[in-house]
């Protein structure tokens, strides 16, 4: 039996070709959708599951990025208000890295680099991409690409946003001292951020020594 505790990279012995879906029935169809799936998959044993019923909540593809200067050793994160936290301790508005929703045709690497634009006024940066990840596969199929992006963020700041879409963003510098030495008990609580943030803290004497060759 193969021991997947060492070989994390490999694809799992099992894929979607093990999985039998007998129905697929649409709960909801809004900006997001909703799914009821009836399905049988294959087991780890060699049998087959009895039917059972999985609610899949469809959110499609985004990308999102950490905000680096090397130079100056900053962090740059947006902040703005986040339905999903109303029950926060902290309150409702959040501190997160720059993220949207992948459109129709576009690429993730296409995507940041529009989103950094428009919620923060980054036009340059030198992307490093981190992971692709599912943010919550048990229930949801949103897939997150995660960059960081190594950029001047000298005299950077401000209230960004488009207002068509309701966006009401501020963009912020903070030393990475600060951002790190706090960040698992803080505004910062979401998982996309929290990930960069974990990276950033791994590579960022790394990318700081790059400076200086």
């Amino acid at each position: 039996m193969p021991d997947w505790k060492h070989n994390i990279q490999a694809p799992a012995e099992l894929d979607s070709s093990d999985v039998e879906v007998l129905s697929d029935d649409t709960v909801y169809n809004g900006f997001f959708k909703m799914f009821k799936l009836r399905l049988k998959h294959k087991t780890f044993s060699g049998e087959w599951t009895e039917a059972i019923s999985r609610e899949l909540f469809h959110r499609g593809e985004a990308a999102a990025a950490i905000l680096y200067d090397p130079h100056n050793d900053t962090i740059g994160l947006i902040e703005q208000f986040r339905v999903g936290a109303l029950n926060s301790d902290l309150g409702p508005w959040c501190l997160e890295v720059v993220a949207g929703m992948m459109e129709q045709g576009e690429q993730p690497e296409g995507l940041i680099r529009r989103e950094l634009e428009e919620e923060a006024g980054i036009d340059c940066a030198d992307l490093r991409h981190i992971s692709s990840y599912y943010s919550t596969p048990g229930g949801c199929s949103e897939k997150i690409h995660l960059y960081c992006a190594i950029c001047n963020l000298e005299g950077r700041g401000g209230l960004f946003g488009l207002e068509q879409e309701n966006e009401d963003i501020r963009f912020a510098v903070c030393p990475a001292d600060e951002v790190l030495k706090g960040m698992y008990h803080s505004r910062a609580n979401n998982a996309a951020t929290l990930l960069g943030l974990q990276w950033l803290q791994i590579y960022r004497q790394e990318l700081r020594s790059e400076i200086k060759d």
